[in-house]
């Protein structure tokens, strides 16, 4: 008889929204080992990345075999899923909105507005929190735009597994300024190195469940090790 593995799942509430809402992560093995963050819907228009992360959360529903921790919050910004928007319902860009040494208070466009303030934004709270307390050793952000992994901080090993898979390139630079974003605060400021996955804009469900999925779930292998 083939031997029977166990996992634990727990659902939490990863941080809460601008307006109240709860953000929902869910956990998957031991509370002792490293720890790896995914997080989709950074931006709520990027509706590619929540469906990476939806199919992600159904797969390890299913089945877990890895030696690290995962946390999963598939609707980082659950009101800008909702309403459709780049922004949370204070119509701020969380990716603009963490307190980096490059913050800025400059409103360049309203799709990329800061905040009021470095890191004033409800879910960010909570993100910053976790990003304390874990220190996790990779943060996977999963967004979309053109097809690239934008890496910050040492996960280039994760990396080339998926730009095996994906074909996209990697690099270190997204090719615009990005004051306040993720990739700054957690993989350049913090040792929490931070890979930013754009899926390609506009690529059906079919597609990103077929090519990246499975993208992932073999670089998540180089975590195993």
């Amino acid at each position: 008889m083939a031997e029977q593995r166990t996992f634990v799942m727990k659902t939490s509430i990863f941080t809460s929204t601008s307006k109240g809402m709860p953000v929902l992560a869910y956990e998957f093995g031991n509370d002792t080992h490293p720890e790896i963050l995914i997080l989709g819907g950074v931006h709520g228009d990027e509706i590619e990345g929540v469906i990476c992360a939806q199919e992600l959360l159904k797969h390890f529903m299913k089945s877990y075999t890895h030696k690290f921790k995962l946390t999963l919050v598939p609707q980082f910004n659950l009101e800008g899923v909702i309403y459709k928007t780049r922004g949370n319902g204070n119509g701020v860009d969380l990716n603009r909105n963490l307190p980096t040494k490059d913050w800025s208070p400059e409103i360049k466009t309203p799709r990329y507005h800061p905040g009021p303030k470095a890191g004033s934004e409800s879910e960010n709270h909570g993100l910053i929190k976790y990003l304390d307390e874990k220190k996790p050793k990779l943060v996977l952000s999963l967004h979309s735009w053109q097809p690239v992994l934008n890496v910050n901080g040492d996960c280039y090993e994760f990396a080339n597994v998926l730009a095996k898979h994906t074909g996209y390139k990697i690099d270190d630079d997204i090719g615009y300024p990005t004051p306040g974003c993720l990739g700054t605060y957690a993989g350049l400021e913090r040792p929490c190195p931070t890979l930013t996955y754009e899926i390609e804009r506009g690529q059906s469900a079919e597609d990103i469940i077929k090519i990246h999925v499975p993208a992932i779930l073999d670089a998540l292998k180089v975590y195993d090790k």
